[in-house]
């Protein structure tokens, strides 16, 4: 117990430290609601200030620290105000990215500057030992840290609940534009709270020596980002009390765990388990803010020009083979970095997860492949799938976590991942370092000592190999529920697409492609030292090269990568320059720099990279060259093809009955419906009227599975489909629009209905690799263009539709998955008398014709007492009427809900 004791009292300090960037990083985040994962780089600006301050300027304590802390409160600042408010309309995942830049760039300024050994800063709070009890003795410092922690925590508290600028920030982390409403800009407020964090980051840096006998090193900081997540988490980015006695026990915690685990780097995993604790298995995530303006990169189209590339890679393989063995060398560096970027491509810019341990990934394919090679004899083609299949397992198990958060969220536990395995396994002395057999490739010698030139054109001949099966997933069928599932999950299930194995899928395939780089990479040493070799700080620095490079298109990564660690860039630059610009005399020292800064820069400039500059420019002139003549043509044959099919016998659907019975919904105490009884036979229309606030809405989610059900029961053909999922639902023919549209904007109106009537099977997962295959539009899915007359667009992309038309995408895409029972959420919002009219006739046909039942929903009455054959009333969350129109339009309950009173008057009239 004592050693408990003694460990958990020691653990203050370290706790302290989380506490501190913890709050600062709440406090961050109620000002402008992003993550900082730069919030460590504050610190250890603060660290090194005082430092220098101290040492090199004979200062004093007290100023140094009063200058570190207000140097901290202008990067701050300055990060708010030049980096994150241009790249408020931009995705959130470019702001985190942007986050990352900024903390490569403060890392390796350090690092240029004061190289990575350890430098000597004496604390200035007391260290000498206090007893507590017989045995145990504490440093002061512990005790010192964590009061601090507790007096600022307190002073922050106070301010936040009782001045005005705390109430300000309290209204606009809940609704920006409700404090703007009120006279506080949003921007200013960030401002504050980005320069009041940073300077707190910068405060807590400087007080990182106390806990370590007055050594430090830029690498002790990176970690403790984890800590203060971890904290921030256990706070829920709300309170700041909570912040303070989460970091406390975390730090706590995790010393104790050094004192009683002897396995290396399990007790620096600490602070990771709490974070997967809180976001998996509680199910806690980010609050995460957006807003409706938020871009997403855009996406390349996958398509792959043989007149282009046969060329290009036959260039290719000559430069590899006639290149000096130095340039062979850094060829492989930028090639197995190109395919870990591809991974990205694959992971983030098609499927949107934000994984920041993809490096990660690729060292733990080596290190299976390396450690079967070196101590099991297995010969390299083996070792190198078994570390791809390790790879892809291990991602798949990464996954999980996305089954329960995503996005940043998602960013959270994938940056832990990365430290705690490198924590864990790669720095483990036992475990770091390997020498793999010799390489040979089906008993040719590719051992890249030997034949560097043979091994280039391996790893060249992997990235072909990679590039053509993500561009082929892209043009795939899996490529669209990927690119569905990245803009609007609730909309890719609404079509019948399976997000979670969507995800799971995204991650294996990426993790086995990073596996791949992974293993060659390592390979291409004689021995591999994983925990140098795979350091954390590397899959940041792929991330920032892909984002470059534009993390939707293929050519990203391949583009960026020359500028890989010892990859062509750095063979490029000289040793030696100009006295005094680099520590160590070398300016391929700073490309890690530059390029965060680069990185600043392409998401300010085009958050889409330097492939869709490419693209347009490049691409742009070919299309001006031959693109408006094969334009007119396809809209030339879609018309003749509309022609020809106007003929034909309508299509027809599987024909189902939709039963709702009891169907009750509450909202802790509020019931938004209360025993609905309902039904949609085939070939019928059911409009479903109410006043706004009736449950219409509300029942189309119950019902399409999107709420979870207080009572009652959910029926297609007697089967109860209650407790079935949402894509299991429109795979059994149920089918529905959103009042919101909720379109997939990055795809074209083509991609959009194709996403919607593709098949479900698993074969694409693997043929899709191989041989996408050109989709053919399905007869249901030309019908639904007829029906809609979207041939004219039918190559447009989504986003750059007109409303109505965005409208009618909708609508077709919910048509386009065949169901036998649709239900449309005010699908006539926001179009104009005659598009209603053509409206009215299509849900007609519609049921008539194509033999659908057709849940109306509409605020529009005299639309649908116009083509409704049934009409259900809710008022309250109640059924209050049934029947035909005519009785409907007759009822004195209706005209109660819609009017308030009895008359005469029609409810058409006023409920539009």
């Amino acid at each position: 117990m004592s050693d408990l004791l003694r460990y958990a009292f020691v653990g203050l300090g370290l706790g302290g430290i989380y506490a501190m960037l913890g709050v600062g990083m709440v406090m961050i985040y109620r000002g402008s609601g992003v993550v900082n994962f730069a919030h460590s780089g504050f610190a250890l600006i603060g660290a090194y200030t005082v430092y220098t301050l101290r040492a090199d300027h004979g200062l004093s304590t007290p100023v140094a620290l009063v200058l570190a802390v207000l140097l901290g409160c202008l990067v701050g600042l300055a990060m708010q105000v030049l980096v994150l408010r241009p790249l408020r309309r931009a995705s959130p995942l470019a702001r985190v990215i942007a986050t990352l830049g900024v903390l490569t760039l403060i890392m390796e300024g350090v690092l240029r500057t004061h190289g990575a050994g350890q430098l000597m800063s004496a604390p200035f709070v007391p260290t000498t030992p206090v007893r507590l009890v017989e045995g145990i003795q504490i440093g002061q410092y512990a005790f010192w840290l964590a009061g601090i922690a507790v007096l600022l925590t307190a002073v922050a508290t106070v301010t936040m609940a009782r001045t005005r600028f705390g109430h300000a920030i309290s209204a606009s982390a809940e609704n920006p534009r409700a404090a703007a409403a009120l006279g506080w800009s949003p921007d200013a407020l960030a401002a504050a709270t980005w320069a009041l964090g940073g300077g707190l980051a910068a405060f807590a840096g400087s007080l990182v020596p106390a806990i370590s006998f007055g050594f430090m090193s830029p690498t002790q900081f990176a970690p403790l980002i984890i800590g203060a997540l971890a904290a921030a988490l256990l706070a829920e980015f709300k309170s700041y009390p909570m912040a303070c006695l989460g970091g406390i026990a975390v730090g706590a915690l995790q010393t104790v765990s050094m004192g009683f685990i002897d396995s290396p780097g399990i007790a620096d995993s600490v602070p990771f388990m709490v974070i997967i604790v809180l976001m998996v298995v509680n199910g806690r995530g980010l609050p995460l803010r957006g807003s409706a303006t938020d871009r997403l990169p855009k996406v390349g189209t996958g398509r792959i020009r043989a007149k282009v590339v046969v060329p290009l890679v036959v260039a290719m393989m000559v430069v590899f083979v006639l290149a000096s063995a130095s340039w062979q060398v850094a060829l492989v560096m930028s090639t197995t970095a190109a395919m870990v970027g591809l991974s990205v491509v694959l992971l983030t810019g098609y499927a949107g997860q934000l994984s920041l341990a993809q490096f990660a990934m690729a060292g733990a394919g080596a290190f299976v492949a390396g450690r079967l090679s070196a101590l099991a004899g297995w010969p390299f083609e083996l070792a190198l799938l078994a570390g791809v299949f390790a790879a892809g397992l291990i991602g798949f198990l990464l996954g999980l976590p996305a089954l329960r958060t995503r996005g940043i969220n998602l960013a959270v536990v994938t940056y832990g991942l990365g430290f705690a395995v490198h924590s864990i396994f790669f720095n483990n002395p036992k475990w770091g370092t390997v020498a793999p057999s010799e390489v040979s490739l089906f008993g040719l010698d590719v051992d890249p000592i030997r034949h560097p030139d043979r091994y280039a054109l391996l790893c060249l001949a992997a990235l072909v190999l990679v590039c053509l099966m993500v561009a082929n997933v892209r043009r795939g069928r899996v490529g669209r529920r990927m690119l569905a599932v990245r803009t609007n999950e609730r909309a890719a299930s609404a079509i019948g697409v399976d997000v979670f194995e969507t995800k799971l899928y995204a991650f294996t395939l990426a993790a086995g492609i990073a596996g791949l780089g992974g293993v060659l990479l390592g390979f291409s040493y004689g021995t591999i030292s994983f925990g140098v070799l795979y350091d954390v700080g590397d899959s940041i620095l792929i991330l920032v090269l892909t984002v470059i490079g534009g993390v939707g298109f293929v050519l990203g990564p391949v583009v960026m990568a020359v500028g890989a660690e010892g990859g062509i860039v750095h063979l490029l630059l000289p040793s030696h320059t100009q006295e005094g610009l680099s520590a160590d005399g070398g300016f391929s020292q700073w490309i890690p720099v530059i390029m965060a800064l680069v990185l600043l820069v392409t998401l300010l400039a085009n958050q889409n990279g330097v492939a869709e500059e490419i693209d347009h420019k490049v691409g742009g002139k070919l299309r001006a060259r031959f693109g408006s003549a094969g334009r007119r043509g396809s809209v030339a044959a879609e018309r003749e093809a509309r022609a020809e099919r106007a003929g034909r016998a309508a299509v027809t659907v599987q024909p189902r009955t939709l039963e709702v019975h009891g169907l009750t919904q509450r909202f802790g105490g509020f019931t938004a419906l209360e025993g609905v009884d309902l039904r949609v036979e085939p070939g019928e229309v059911l409009g479903l009227l109410g006043p706004n606030g009736a449950g219409k809405t509300t029942l189309i989610d119950c019902v399409s599975g999107y709420n979870k059900l207080t009572a009652g029961q959910v029926v297609i053909d007697g089967q109860d489909i209650s407790r079935w999922s949402p894509h299991r639902r429109a795979r059994a023919g149920l089918a529905r629009s959103f009042q919101s549209l909720e379109l997939f904007d990055d795809l074209t109106v083509r991609e959009n209905l194709l996403a919607a009537c593709d098949a479900r099977d698993r074969t694409a997962y693997l043929t899709d690799l191989v041989r996408p295959g050109r989709a053919a539009l399905p007869e249901v899915l030309e019908a639904a263009i007829d029906e809609l007359n979207l041939a004219d667009v039918i190559d447009e992309v989504a986003e750059d539709l007109s409303y109505g038309a965005r409208r009618l995408v909708a609508i077709a895409r919910a048509v386009a998955t065949q169901p036998s029972v649709l239900l449309l959420d005010e699908p006539a919002a926001g179009l104009g008398e005659a598009e209603r009219a053509e409206l009215g006739r299509l849900v007609r046909r519609l049921a008539d014709e194509w033999g659908m039942g057709v849940l109306l929903i509409e605020h529009d009455v005299e639309l649908v007492l116009g083509c409704a054959d049934r009409v259900v009333v809710l008022d309250f969350g109640q059924k209050i009427a049934e029947g035909a129109p005519p009785e409907i339009r007759q009822d004195a309950a209706v005209r109660r809900a819609y009017l308030g009173e009895e008359t005469d008057v029609a409810p058409g009239a006023s409920a539009r």
